[in-house]
C-alpha cells in the first residue's frame, strides 16, 4: 500500500485495503472496522472518521459489503438486502 492511500482517517490503511479484498463477505468486514476503530486514538471521534472515510471511499464502490458497514457506523442505514423467495413467516 502506498503512503498516498493513507489518511488522518485511515492511518494504517486497514479500510482501504479491505475494499481490494475480492470476495469479502459483511463478516470480514465488520471485524476490520472494529479492528480500525480500537487503533484509533482514544479522542478520536469515531463517526467523524467514519463518515469521512464514508463520503471518500463508498461512491466507487456502493454495493461493497465495507461500504454499508461504513454507512452503519456513520450512523446511517445501509439498505437490507432483498427476501428472495421463499415463503415469509408471520
Amino acid at each position: 500500500m502506498s503512503e498516498k492511500e493513507l489518511s488522518p482517517e485511515d492511518p494504517r490503511g486497514l479500510i482501504s485495503e479491505a475494499y481490494r479484498i475480492e470476495g469479502i463477505g459483511a463478516e470480514d468486514c465488520r471485524s476490520i472496522y472494529f479492528d480500525w476503530a480500537l487503533g484509533m486514538p482514544a479522542e478520536a471521534d469515531l463517526a467523524a472518521l467514519t463518515r469521512a472515510l464514508h463520503a471518500r471511499l463508498a461512491p466507487a464502490a456502493p454495493d461493497h459489503p465495507m461500504s454499508a458497514v461504513l454507512a452503519e457506523g456513520a450512523g446511517r442505514t445501509a439498505p437490507r438486502p432483498r427476501r428472495r423467495g421463499g415463503r415469509r413467516r408471520g
